[in-house]
């Protein structure tokens, strides 16, 4: 393993590049012999996608007065392990997927500085997966539910107008599964590479008598790259697809995910990563930190046409489960009012939807609208309890917290687009209302029982002007609100000694945006954005101690940055991607956090942590031949800075690159895919993701060495 650079860091391996080549001849070879050619024009980049996130209804990007960007999922499964949505979202310009080499935590993802302080899970980014939330109501989600196998393509919309999605939609992740289609088909495939890693699923699908049906089931392993890092997850999907009549449509879909005892490595400190990457902490080990997960769902969405207008209706309901080892050590917990170091709770939500859209002319114009409302709840069953019996660590001991948490949110909306002549007007209004509330059974500590609402009405206004068929001018302009999130509302006081946080407010923000969408010849599109958003109240650590975390609103903060995305296909054979974002995200404001010793003053100007100001992507695909690609990809992100102060040691910047040979093979009802992938093809050490203002100072999460990975895949269609 490579733990310091040097001047050759750069220069691939003489033996690596023999063995690519090679792998890349032989699977020619395959690609040729005994099948029919699959032509690349078959998976040609589609440069105007339509989408539905942002404006609700059928748009093609190119017109939409926002930055909205479509992952076309066949293309990513092509190349990848189909574990990860980082693995999908590499490319989208303002968008950074922290991959944590961490399962018992999820993806870091933050969109234009949205979600970047998240410790586990996604915040400040609104998941959706079919229609259904992804994400509680309180904000906190989880991409882990995302199921890449079934996915047909995923739409990230940014800036203003994700405001129009609710609370915490600083950015929207949307997924869609495939509608099944065609005879009945099955298919099966495995993978293994480093790490201990193997992956292995199977699925069917087909339509028959106007019924379409999907099913996929996968388990995942991998002993890890750092020490303690082991993982299982196991992911289930259904759906189910009628048409009851000519002018409706009725889906159903089910979901699941399980994964047991997920070791959690925690973070390092600085000196431990520079002494050893792939190490966890010892607390990791003695504590025996892990977590739990099993998570069910299944939701109905119905659609039915009066002419130009239509109705669509969603209804979901679900439960998930989770039991977290933390490495809390015991004399903390001799406070009476600690809630313990396991946490444990189990989940039930639901929630329903209703949306009207129409379609009227209107004076010189063409008026779309859209009216509609969401409903969602959770209700959390939590308790805690010490983890420790006497001297034995890492087991559940006495019961320390049991409460009933619920957090319920209610939100009507309406959208307009008019399109006359060379403009197109959008606009769109929502009114959120978030209730918490907390009940305390465990009363040995004094009732901690407490609630709070919250309102806030979001507009957004868009504007496009058509400078030409292939030049669109756009800017928008949006208000929007992050509340706490139920674990930021937990605890209060100093050092976290009192319970339920009333005096936590929403940070509110305004976001500004203006850009310009281009074709560039026929086979190019360009797309530039600038923008700004401003936060009032943003929401920060006070204090972070004993595994309680009490949080604080601070004063104003500033980010400013501008994207650009060129997805462009040279020739038949040649196809490349770039995007790069540059961002500035500071605190406006000077601010004061913690009390007495413990006091800092975080001045204006200040870095906001988890934000790298400047991020690219790379990617030039090869096709030699039909049936057969290569592609590079490289990745480059500048500094990031792990807490308020930016006095710790920021995780250095680091380019890295990749490479994936993929092959495709046709005979008769058969078809048959291989893939190789080479990830950190140089070999470079890395920080992967940090865990911003981590009480112990174990802000570093470590990224893997040189990886490999391979796996085939046979489907046969009836």
């Amino acid at each position: 393993m490579n733990r310091h650079s040097t001047p050759n860091d750069n220069i691939p391996h003489p033996r690596l590049r023999r063995v690519a080549l090679a792998l890349l001849a032989g699977l020619a070879g395959l690609a040729g012999v005994g099948s029919a050619p699959v032509l690349a024009a078959d998976t040609a980049p589609v440069l105007n996608p339509v989408v539905v996130t942002g404006s609700r209804v059928e748009a093609a990007s190119f017109d939409l007065p926002f930055s909205v960007d479509v992952v076309d999922m066949a293309r990513v499964r092509a190349g990848n392990l189909g574990v990860n949505a980082s693995e999908a979202l590499a490319g989208i310009p303002g968008l950074v997927v922290q991959n944590r080499q961490n399962y018992a935590q999820d993806l870091q993802i933050s969109i234009r500085g949205f979600g970047a302080r998240s410790a586990f899970g996604v915040r400040g980014v609104k998941l959706i997966a079919d229609g259904i939330p992804a994400s509680n109501p309180d904000g906190q989600g989880q991409a882990a539910t995302f199921n890449l196998d079934v996915a047909e393509r995923i739409e990230v919309l940014r800036g203003p107008f994700s405001t129009i999605y609710g609370n915490h939609a600083g950015g929207v992740i949307q997924l869609f599964s495939r509608d099944p289609k065609g005879a009945p088909s099955v298919r099966g495939g495995a993978l293994a590479g480093s790490w201990g890693t193997t992956r292995i699923g199977v699925g069917s699908e087909g339509e028959k008598d106007g019924v379409g049906y999907l099913l996929d089931a996968s388990r995942f392993d991998t002993d890890g790259y750092r020490d303690h890092s082991a993982a299982t997850r196991e992911q289930a999907f259904a759906k189910l697809n009628f048409a009851p009549d000519a002018d409706s449509r009725l889906t159903l879909t089910a979901s699941g995910l399980r994964q047991p005892d997920t070791e959690d490595p925690l973070g390092l400190t600085w000196a431990t990563y520079r002494r050893d990457p792939r190490a966890a902490e010892p607390v990791a080990e003695t504590f025996d930190t892990r977590k739990s997960i099993d998570h069910l769902q299944g939701g109905a969405t119905y659609e039915r046409r009066f002419g130009d207008d239509r109705l669509q209706l969603v209804a979901y309901a679900g439960q998930r489960s989770v039991t977290q080892y933390q490495s809390i050590p015991a004399g903390p917990q001799a406070n009476p009012r600690h809630s313990g170091g396991v946490i444990d709770f189990d989940r039930d939500f639901h929630g329903v939807g209703a949306r009207w859209i129409g379609q009227r002319e209107l004076g010189p114009g063409k008026l779309t609208f859209t009216a509609g409302i969401d409903v969602d709840r959770s209700e959390d069953d939590r308790q805690g309890f010490e983890n420790f019996i006497g001297t034995t660590l890492g087991v559940k001991g006495r019961l320390r917290r049991d409460e009933t948490d619920t957090v319920t949110s209610i939100d009507p909306y309406v959208q307009t687009a008019w399109e006359q002549g060379a403009w197109q007007w959008t606009a769109g209004l929502r009114h959120s209302r978030v209730k918490f509330d907390v009940d305390d059974d465990y009363l040995a500590n004094g009732d901690d029982s407490g609630g709070l609402t919250f309102r806030e009405t979001t507009p957004a206004l868009g504007v496009v002007y058509k400078l030409s068929p292939v030049l669109n001018l756009y800017g928008s302009a949006a208000r929007g609100f992050e509340t706490p999130t139920m674990t930021e509302l937990a605890y209060s006081g100093a050092g976290g000694a009192a319970g339920f946080n009333f005096g936590l407010a929403p940070a509110t923000s305004t976001q500004l945006e203006f850009g310009v969408k281009a074709f560039v010849g026929d086979n190019t599109r360009l797309n530039a954005a600038i923008f700004r958003v401003r936060t009032d109240d943003e929401l920060v650590v006070e204090s972070s101690s004993g595994g309680r975390t009490v949080f604080k609103n601070a004063g104003t903060t500033l980010r400013r940055g501008i994207e650009l995305a060129v997805d462009s296909e040279f020739s038949p054979n040649w196809r490349g991607r770039l995007s790069v974002t540059r961002l500035q995200a500071i605190y406006d404001e000077t601010f004061v956090t913690g009390s007495g010793t413990a006091a800092k003053t975080i001045a204006d100007g200040r870095r906001l942590p988890g934000i790298p100001a400047l991020s690219a992507y790379a990617e030039l695909e090869w096709i030699p031949v039909g049936g057969i690609a290569a592609a590079l990809e490289a990745l480059y992100r500048s500094k990031v800075y792990v807490e308020d102060t930016n006095t710790e040691r920021a995780a250095p910047a680091h380019a890295l690159a990749n490479l994936r040979l993929t092959a495709e093979q046709k005979s008769g009802p058969w078809t048959f895919n291989e893939m190789l992938r080479l990830d950190n093809l140089f070999d470079r050490e890395h920080v992967a993701s940090v865990i911003v203002g981590d009480g112990n100072g174990r802000f570093y999460e470590p990224g893997p060495e040189r990886s490999w990975y391979a796996g085939v895949r046979a489907s046969y269609r009836f």
